[in-house]
């Protein structure tokens, strides 16, 4: 009977032994299941906030290759060329559809140009129309006026024009004056709806200390008045 009793001690004690080992097992396979989760997350954050990284870096280089070979340019041809050509790479636009382009404007009068403004309007012109744009005339007089002096078709006088305009892109840009450099914004804009076709950046490095000389806006030099002695 001793026997017996020793047999069913030790039974019990190997049953209890087996279960806990079991219930031990189950419990480190759980937490090594949700650890493995856990590192496989933080894993996967990892990978996709390093791509957003690598694309914006790839922007940044995309950027800059763009101010470097694009934007900057050291003459105002260079600069104006630039302007056309970043306009005319927008597929939005349409080439066929007529195209009048304004006075470009200073950026804090849009009342206000100067002969700056009026060279790279006018020199946008020859640039679009090189490209393939409908550029319109739309200064023209309903007839050629003649005196003494010359001949005559486009006016600034708004009298001797047309009353209505088609449909159209209209060109509108602004300069900025900065240290060294003027800036320069253009966009082409839908007429009828406002919507912004297309625009375009450039800017002129002139590398002068005082470019008054290209605005033709020097202040007159000092004069000394001259009196008798008493």
């Amino acid at each position: 009977m001793l026997k017996t009793f020793a047999k069913a001690c030790l039974a019990t004690a190997a049953i209890s032994l087996f279960s806990g080992c079991v219930a031990h097992s189950s419990i480190n396979g759980a937490t090594g299941q949700k650890a493995q989760s856990v590192d496989a997350e933080n894993e996967y954050t990892v990978i996709k906030e390093n791509n957003k990284v690598q694309v914006t870096k790839e922007h940044m280089k995309i950027a800059q290759d763009l101010q470097y070979n694009v934007i900057n340019q050291r003459t105002l041809e260079g600069s104006i060329n630039s302007l056309a050509t970043q306009m005319m790479r927008n597929k939005k636009m349409n080439t066929s559809k007529p195209v009048l382009i304004t006075s470009f404007v200073r950026l804090d009068n849009f009342k206000k140009t100067t002969e700056f403004g009026r060279i790279v309007s006018e020199s946008m012109i020859n640039e679009m129309s090189n490209r393939g744009f409908n550029v319109i005339e739309y200064r023209g007089q309903m007839a050629v006026s003649i005196n003494e002096k010359g001949e005559y078709f486009i006016t600034r006088n708004p009298y001797k024009l047309k009353d209505e305009i088609p449909n159209t892109y209209v060109v509108v840009g602004t300069y900025s004056r900065q240290f060294g450099k003027v800036i320069l914004n253009a966009r082409v804009i839908d007429n009828i709806t406002g919507r912004i076709i297309s625009s375009a950046r450039a800017t002129y490095l002139h590398n002068r200390r005082n470019d008054c000389i290209l605005f033709k806006d020097c202040k007159p030099a000092r004069t000394i008045k001259i009196i008798q002695e008493k």
